[in-house]
């Protein structure tokens, strides 16, 4: 006796394969409770569905190659627990997801994945200034230059300028403290991006408030060093930008240009026209893992995540 096989038929008989991929193309626009609710089926078996649509992407998707890397990690949940995702910056989607924690053991793990082949074919590796990160990447991909973040640094920017605020709010007092409570996302914030009224409240700020005004000038003017095409150039832009510190000596701003000297190596790396790749998918990509974690109000399942991760920019089946 033989039976005949069926393309259309799953694994499992109690269901077509069309149908699995109906329910995982769903999933990817709702949660697994309203697509569960509006077919009339158990939450676990949306969630198989969409596990193995999600599967099917990945094998579709095809190996990995990259030449331009992005490392960042991301908490899975309380405790510092973290988990490493590497993305490839030219083809924009995540290839990697993993780790026991953001060591370098964990990061190795990612090259020990990729093969020490591929490994040597990376140019570039984009990541935050995390000591482990940079290690593992010099010892697997010595050829690879090493690119810090822009906006990991403009972060850290930002947090000197916010201490710089907190320390003038203490030394004053008085009416000079209703112009500086309250203002600190108008401080962070970039001026073209302020309304009519923060430009408003920013100008009588800095008008009242010498030092403040000091540590914005900088922080605005420091953006300008990611725009230069020559290291020779930067460098001396920024020998420029930290000679303005020595009027007012702010001690946040002195130890954010201590924090750029001994990390310069891999921020001078980008003014060279061979590195000159886009830094914000790294980020805007953590931000859409942070939406998908918020949605589902948590994922426990850890294999779950690493799919939804890994296939969230993948095109629908």
């Amino acid at each position: 006796m033989k039976r005949e096989k069926l393309a259309f038929l799953s694994d499992n008989p109690l269901y077509t394969k069309r149908f699995a991929v109906y329910v995982g193309r769903r999933c990817r626009s709702a949660t697994i409770k309203d697509v569960a609710k509006e077919l009339r089926l158990d939450w676990h078996t949306v969630k198989e569905f969409e596990k193995k649509y999600m599967a099917e992407q990945l094998r579709r998707g095809g190996s990995h190659g990259p030449g331009v890397i992005g490392i960042d990690e991301i908490s899975i949940r309380k405790e510092h627990s973290y988990r490493i995702v590497v993305s490839d910056l030219v083809r924009r989607r995540p290839i990697w997801f993993g780790g026991i924690d953001r060591s370098e053991k964990g990061m190795g793990a990612f090259y020990e994945w990729l093969g020490e082949r591929k490994s040597r074919r990376v140019e570039v590796a984009v990541m935050d200034m995390w000591k482990p990160f940079r290690n593992a990447t010099q010892s697997h991909a010595p050829q690879a230059a090493i690119l810090f973040d822009k906006f990991h640094i403009l972060r850290h920017l930002g947090e000197a300028l916010d201490k710089v605020r907190k320390s003038e709010y203490a030394r004053v007092s008085g009416k000079e403290r209703r112009f500086i409570k309250g203002q600190k996302y108008t401080l962070l914030s970039s001026h073209e991006n302020l309304t009519l009224e923060g430009r408003l409240a920013l100008r009588k700020l800095l008008s009242v408030n010498k030092r403040l005004n000091t540590a914005y000038l900088l922080k605005e003017s420091f953006g300008q060093l990611f725009t230069y095409r020559n290291a020779v150039w930067a460098r001396r832009f920024f020998s420029n930008w930290c000679a303005s510190l020595r009027w007012q000596r702010p001690k946040p701003l002195e130890k954010f240009a201590e924090l750029i000297e001994r990390h310069w190596n891999g921020i001078g790396a980008y003014c060279e026209a061979a590195n000159k790749v886009s830094l914000g998918f790294v980020e805007g990509f953590n931000n859409k893992i942070r939406v998908l974690q918020r949605r589902a109000y948590g994922l426990r399942d850890e294999e779950y995540l690493r799919l939804k991760v890994l296939t969230c920019m993948l095109p629908a089946l």
